[in-house]
């Protein structure tokens, strides 16, 4: 955790804080702070600075605060990544949210398998939780725009063009043979696959929506690894 992101019921006044849970115990033995230290704070959805420690033991650590820092800008970016496995899917989100984007859509692919949208790691409040752990990896508080696409022809058809629209458009996918485009212009969107990348009939359908391809090498790489690897590359 390289921010303590406050959430607006932890405010027990404008300038003041109370916190319980995960990020006392985060602050007591990790940081491993003492009263009179200063912390590195963010308000959700709102500005960051510095929280002087109060108060620290078993209970509670409060803060005094001080929030006179814009969080970083959000990048410009759309992804749009296949729904990964339940056990990777926490910190595929996370790492999202860490790099930056925007936006995150989780389509449906046919290498999804039926079972994982009924995952609980797919609850609203699983969701953004790891969200919000990206967030603090990041030093940033403004949470990106989530939503599920369980109908991959719909969203395709319908959705993606409108997100495309002035702007860049790329699918990762092994064997196109697809460099980066010589010339970005903003807003971007990236489709990332499953592991074992889309099937052809979705790459026609993505291609014939806007996406150029884009492809990374022969080396079929996990979905967090292709993410990271993609977001450098672009920015």
């Amino acid at each position: 955790m390289n921010l303590v992101l406050l959430l607006p019921e932890d405010l027990i006044s404008s300038d003041r804080a109370r916190l319980t849970g995960r990020r006392l115990q985060h602050v007591r033995e990790v940081h491993r702070a003492g009263v009179g230290d200063d912390l590195t704070v963010g308000l959700l959805g709102g500005k960051m600075g510095r929280g002087r420690v109060l108060r620290l033991d078993d209970e509670a650590l409060e803060l005094a605060l001080v929030l006179d820092q814009e969080p970083p800008p959000k990048l410009p970016l759309t992804l749009v990544i296949a729904l990964t496995r339940p056990k990777v899917l926490n910190r595929v989100v996370a790492a999202a949210s860490s790099l930056g984007a925007a936006r995150i859509v989780l389509l449906n692919a046919w290498k999804v398998e039926k079972a994982y949208w009924s995952s609980p790691k797919l609850k609203e409040a699983n969701l953004r939780e790891h969200l919000i752990l990206g967030l603090e990896q990041a030093k940033d508080t403004v949470l990106p725009e989530l939503r599920l696409a369980r109908f991959f022809r719909p969203f395709v058809e319908d959705e993606l063009p409108s997100l495309l629209r002035g702007g860049t458009g790329l699918v990762a996918h092994p064997g196109t043979g697809g460099a980066a485009p010589k010339v970005l212009v903003a807003p971007f969107t990236l489709a990332i696959g499953p592991e074992g990348g889309w099937i052809e009939a979705e790459v026609q359908s993505l291609l014939k929506a806007g996406l150029q391809p884009l492809d990374l090498g022969p080396r079929i790489l996990r979905v967090e690894t292709a993410l990271a690897a993609l977001v450098g590359r672009l920015f």
